[in-house]
């Protein structure tokens, strides 16, 4: 079973990277790439922001203690994590925002003046970033880039990826931990999951309410994956040509789901499900009463009856993404997993792996609240 080889996986890299490095040091990305790096990397760029929250996992005292220039992705689409974080270090407020699209687009001077020594980027970033010539200009320079992975193949990348970073920082202790408990949760689920015989099959509508066309979907990445580790069949891997797009109405109540999940996170769009920090769970309830009363949507089954579910969107590319996986596994086998809690996990993940703040954070919500 292809869970399993992960998992071995994993926990064989994890158990290799107890000992402190050694520079000049040589790693296989997840890109497959072999690159060599001459020293500890001291001044980092992340193409995608959210993964100061892998860096939090790694530099617990300052995340953002390497970090030279970044796409502050947490300011644009998750507003609730970047006012923590910003109050938590002030000084990342300072620290140069590239716009470091997916598209590729970014003032490479602004880069070269903060004098970086490595690029940490998500691997589905990496036909842009070469198409406009980024990786070029950076291998002119000396500068290597990392690929990590928790969007494209999360739950075959993400503890790697945490393996991965640990060895590049030299914190391969901190990442061996998170790692460890990442591959436990993964292991329950997966026993779990193992055990029931009829599976979901689940339509997931990432980022509710940011568009008036329905229904925006995820294929075998991001939302789509996680839903396909736990066992869900995802309507949209089946329909989607790409990566993600947009299903009908018609085409959705045809595959009779079982589930329909909502995303959302706390964004300047008030029509999108508000899910975050210090978000209380009588907002969350608001727009998702509204989101679930749109033109058409009660024709879909699980609207019905009652199986509509809301997650924190951004877990589907997270290095807590063990979480997102948590929350789904309890809304599609409700009776298997009703000893499970994934919010007292997520403050697990904060208080022993991290030194953010443990501050009150809503994490999901479901029909049956209503």
């Amino acid at each position: 079973m292809k869970s399993r080889s992960w998992l071995f996986l994993g926990t064989m890299l994890a158990s290799a990277s107890c000992a402190a490095t050694t520079y000049p040091l040589q790693i296989t990305d997840i890109d497959n790439q072999t690159i060599t790096l001459k020293q500890e990397p001291q001044h980092v760029i992340l193409q995608d922001g959210r993964d100061i929250l892998s860096l939090a996992l790694l530099d617990r005292e300052n995340p953002f203690r390497r970090v030279v220039a970044w796409n502050n992705l947490p300011k644009k689409q998750d507003t609730q994590t970047w006012e923590l974080l910003k109050k938590t270090w002030p000084e990342s407020t300072k620290i140069i925002d590239m716009g470091f699209s997916d598209q590729g687009e970014v003032n490479l001077e602004s880069v070269i003046a903060q004098k970086p020594d490595l690029m940490i980027a998500q691997l589905r970033s990496k036909p842009a970033l070469a198409q406009t010539g980024v990786l070029d200009s950076l291998k002119k320079l000396g500068i290597p880039v990392v690929f990590v992975d928790t969007e494209l193949h999360p739950a075959q990348n993400t503890a790697n990826s945490i393996t991965l970073l640990g060895d590049v920082l030299n914190q391969q202790q901190r990442a061996k931990e998170y790692t460890d408990f990442w591959h436990q949760r993964w292991n329950n689920l997966q026993q779990r999951i193992s055990q029931v015989k009829q599976k979901p099959t689940v339509f997931i509508e990432p980022i509710a309410g940011n568009s008036d066309n329905c229904c925006f979907t995820h294929s075998h990445n991001g939302w789509g994956g996680l839903v396909e580790a736990v066992g869900g069949k995802n309507i949209g891997s089946e329909l989607l040509p790409g990566a993600t797009g947009f299903v009908s109405l018609e085409k959705i109540i045809a595959m009779k789901p079982d589930v329909y999940i909502m995303s959302g996170s706390k964004r300047p769009n008030k029509n999108i499900l508000p899910f975050g920090y210090g978000i209380p769970t009588e907002e969350v309830s608001a727009t998702f009463t509204k989101l679930t009363e749109r033109n058409g949507l009660q024709q879909i089954a699980p609207v019905k009856e009652g199986r509509v579910y809301g997650v924190y969107h951004h877990f589907y590319n997270h290095p807590y993404n063990i979480i997102g996986m948590e929350i789904l596994a309890k809304d599609f086998y409700p009776q298997q997993f009703s000893d499970l809690d994934p919010t007292a996990d997520f403050h697990k993940i904060i208080t022993q792996f991290t030194q953010l703040p443990d501050a009150p954070i809503t994490l999901s919500y479901s029909s049956l609240a209503q």
